[in-house]
């Protein structure tokens, strides 16, 4: 049989595996995170008709002659260009922006991912639509371990951020130079101790006629100075065993304006909100008003992010051509920061891809061609004897 058949036949194959791979590309133009593909043909191998020989004194040399057999695929590619951003406003979405991957949990395999669209289950897991379980590290009283172990990102809908008792407080204002003296002025400071429990100690200011005595209305803890409105005594003081920043308080005339600013303690909170930052932290807003670390998302990546291999539901799995996966913190050298409320849409060319359709179908009908007149040929053949 004609070698041109089997050629042509090869071709059918190898232009059929092209569009296929553009038909796929095509459909999941809107797929989130999903990366495109493209084929690459090479020549199979060519019969020898002709060695090639050297040349000598008195003959020129020869080139090789051969014929191709044909064509095959020599790869399919995957793109891992970024894809554009798409506004969502949902917290659990979130786009890498840069180098990297999510790591999920499947079962007892860990697949990687692109497709950030997360939510927290019932369970409180940040899990993926088809219910993988998105990796990260915990925090241990506000603190994130990013060297530890990889394990499941929760959400402690019971976490709760513990007491702090009241050690320092900030005063500011004006305490006025012109008051009479035995003046008195009296401003409140809520204390928390390491219960919670909130109590009141007053701070009594007492004018003087060189200034002004702070202390707690029995005792006092010291003596206030000004010049000019300035300050010229100590900027602390000790009233009911909380340390006063008085730094912000002047003594000018005419004005009363002395108040407590703020205090370090605060009562135990229950948590109310989350945020996730551009570096993956998930960060907890609790009633007291404290804020603290709950986990880290971990990204990953790899030396050749070409040799993924795709399983399915815009994941893939580390092979040897891709190498181990190197996790790291979003942000990271060598990873992008995450971007809260985005998911990376699909990076599809569709102009691209609908010339990559005219292409593959005119290779596909050439090489249909090379079929019919092989056949033609062979017809012309049988023909010779009637």
């Amino acid at each position: 049989m004609l070698r041109s058949l089997y050629s042509g036949i090869s071709g059918l194959r190898s232009h059929q595996t092209m569009l296929d791979v553009t038909g796929n590309n095509i459909a999941n133009v809107n797929t989130a995170g999903f990366k495109s593909s493209a084929v690459q043909f090479e020549d199979t191998l060519s019969q020898l008709l002709k060695g090639g020989n050297a040349g000598t004194d008195t003959a020129g040399g020869s080139n090789p002659a051969q014929v191709g057999l044909g064509v095959q695929v020599a790869g399919i590619s995957t793109n891992f260009a970024q894809g554009a951003s798409q506004a969502t406003g949902r917290p659990g979405d979130m786009l890498i922006s840069g180098e990297g991957f999510f790591a999920v949990k499947s079962g007892a395999e860990t697949l990687y991912t692109r497709a950030g669209s997360f939510d927290f289950d019932d369970n409180g897991v940040l899990v993926t639509p088809t219910g993988g379980l998105v990796q990260g590290w915990p925090a241990a009283n506000g603190v994130v371990n990013a060297g530890g172990a990889l394990t499941n990102i929760s959400l402690p809908r019971d976490a709760v951020s513990p007491a702090v008792a009241t050690t320092t407080a900030s005063i500011g204002g004006n305490l006025p130079d012109d008051a009479a003296a035995g003046t008195v002025l009296v401003r409140d400071i809520k204390v928390y101790d390491a219960n919670g429990a909130l109590t009141t100690v007053p701070l009594t200011f007492t004018k003087t006629a060189t200034g002004w005595n702070a202390g707690d209305g029995t005792t006092v803890a010291g003596a206030m100075t000004f010049t000019d409105g300035k300050l010229t005594s100590a900027t602390t003081l000790t009233v009911g065993g909380v340390t006063l920043d008085l730094s912000k308080v002047t003594g000018f005339a005419q004005l009363t304006t002395v108040a407590v600013g703020t205090q370090n303690g605060r009562e135990a909170g229950t948590l109310k909100s989350y945020t996730i930052e551009s570096d993956g932290t998930i960060t907890g807003a609790f009633s007291n008003g404290a804020t603290e670390a709950l986990g880290r998302i971990a990204l990953a990546t790899f030396t050749n992010a070409s040799g993924l291999e795709k399983t399915g539901g815009s994941t893939y799995r580390a092979t040897t051509a891709s190498g181990a996966a190197t996790l790291g913190s979003p942000s990271d050298p060598g990873l992008g920061g995450l971007a809260v409320g985005y998911l990376e849409m699909s990076n599809v060319d569709l102009s691209q891809e609908f010339t990559n359709l005219i292409v593959a179908q005119r290779g596909f009908q050439a090489n249909a061609r090379i079929i019919t007149t092989s056949d033609e040929v062979l017809q012309e053949l049988t023909n010779l004897k009637r």
